[in-house]
């Protein structure tokens, strides 16, 4: 498993990028402006240390971050989506948001910090019992 960033929402991107860029000295990796979606992704990283990312997500239409809403995720990078999710259920851990698409997975801590699993390079093909599993709770 390799880290690769932790996400947090912001309501203000000018403010947002002004405060992590130009006071705290992050610089701007890259970025995805997802008009389906109507969001965008910013990722930012120290000097040196773009493996040490932070990515700011800002949704175009507002919304009120509470509950601790503003902190999204951490982000892991594993070989095998498949085989992490199964390991996981395996050891009681719920799958919030199954790999589907042979791509993506939510899974939340103890203390419920969601945490998303991506596979390493391209997607895995869809496979059962995966793709046709419903998503549990919030993740």
């Amino acid at each position: 498993m390799r880290y690769l960033h932790t996400m947090v929402r912001v309501t203000d991107l000018d403010a947002s990028l002004d405060f992590y860029c130009n006071k705290l000295g992050l610089k701007q990796i890259r970025r995805k402006d997802i008009e389906a979606g109507r969001f965008s992704l910013i990722f930012l990283a120290p000097e040196g240390q773009e493996e040490a990312q932070v990515e700011l997500t800002y949704n175009w239409d507002q919304e009120n971050y509470d509950e601790g809403r503003n902190f999204g995720h951490l982000a892991y990078e594993v070989d095998d989506i498949y085989a992490a999710c199964q390991k996981l259920m395996d050891g009681g851990v719920v799958i919030n948001r199954p790999p589907r698409d042979g791509r993506m997975a939510f899974i939340r801590s103890p203390d419920n910090i969601s945490i998303e699993l991506l596979q390493k390079g391209e997607a895995l093909a869809p496979a059962e019992p995966w793709a046709s599993m419903e998503n549990t709770g919030k993740w």
